[in-house]
This record gives C-alpha cells, sequence and structure tokens, in this order.
C-alpha cells in the first residue's frame, strides 16, 4: 500500500490499532465507515517481519478520510472489538505482541486518543497504551486480509461483532 501524502489526499489520515491478533481487527476494521484502506503490520519493533520477537506490537494501519469519519469515532469503534482492562492480551492471544495500543505519527492523534480514554468513567482501569509510532512494518502476505480469504481461521472477536458494519 502506498502511503498517502498528495495534496489532492490531504483529507486523508493513518492510525495504528493494535489490539490482540491483527487478523481480527484489520477484519473488523475494514468495514468502518470512513476508512479508505486497511494494512496487517507491526508497529514499534524492528525493519524485518523473519526472526525472533522483538518487541513490536501486531497492529493494523488504518487510512481514512477525516471528512467522512472522526478519529474519535475509530477509537469508539476500536473500543467494541477490545477488553481495554486486559494487559497483553485480547481473547485467546496472550504476549507482549497482543497489546492493546493505539499508535500515531501524529502527536494531534496521540491527544484524541488520550482524551478519548480519560472522559470515559472506567479510565482508571484502561491499560491500552498509546504512544508514538517510531517505526512500522507491514505484515508478510499471507497476513493481508487473512479473514477476508480464510474466513474459517481462528478470530479473538466474536463473529456477530466482527462484521458488525459490513454492508450486506
Amino acid at each position: 500500500m502506498s502511503t498517502v501524502q498528495t495534496s489532492e489526499n490531504s483529507h486523508l489520515e493513518s492510525i495504528y490499532f493494535a489490539g490482540g491478533c491483527l487478523w481480527g481487527v484489520q477484519e473488523f476494521i475494514k468495514y468502518l465507515p470512513g476508512v479508505v484502506t486497511t494494512e496487517a503490520g507491526r508497529a514499534n519493533g524492528t525493519n524485518n517481519t523473519q526472526g525472533e520477537y522483538d518487541g513490536y506490537a501486531e497492529c493494523v494501519k488504518v487510512t481514512f478520510d477525516i471528512t467522512a469519519v472522526t478519529l474519535y469515532k475509530l477509537i469508539e469503534y476500536f473500543f467494541e472489538i477490545i477488553d481495554p482492562y486486559s494487559v497483553n492480551k485480547q481473547g485467546n492471544d496472550v504476549g507482549l505482541k497482543y497489546r492493546s495500543a493505539i499508535y500515531s505519527k501524529q502527536q494531534c492523534h496521540l491527544t484524541i486518543a488520550n482524551d478519548y480514554i480519560n472522559q470515559r468513567a472506567d479510565a482508571d482501569k484502561i491499560v491500552v497504551q498509546v504512544q508514538l509510532l517510531t517505526n512500522y512494518v507491514p505484515s508478510d502476505a499471507e497476513h493481508q486480509d487473512r479473514l477476508t480469504n480464510f474466513p474459517d481461521d481462528y478470530c479473538h472477536i466474536p463473529p456477530e461483532l466482527l462484521h458488525k458494519y459490513k454492508s450486506k
């Protein structure tokens, strides 16, 4: 996927959501209103997808149209599919790479994410990280749109929620 930086596309921005196995996160998010593209990847690890675990979080790069959906609303959608109180675990996915986080290269996105969390009545229990994206690497081809291509593969998100926003 190409990076969107042209002036004609100035209404497009990207955010990175980590919420357990990226297969389900991508499958859920790709159908949300205002989402233009999604890409499975790794946040804040090294520049490669081979070898030992290097501290990355499985994530989904989400490019969205700011004239069609607010970042605040996207974060609200994201919170529908995660347990925001769970440390390094979503469903049966356990480990540091399955932590829940919101990453961005833009400080204003991180401010919006922190504001969203802080306005919630349960803010003191939420363990979702909000951090600057320091590195992003796309996942290998077999992980892109995995649940679209292999709908019977494991997913930690319940089926009725996974496609809640998919048009019939």
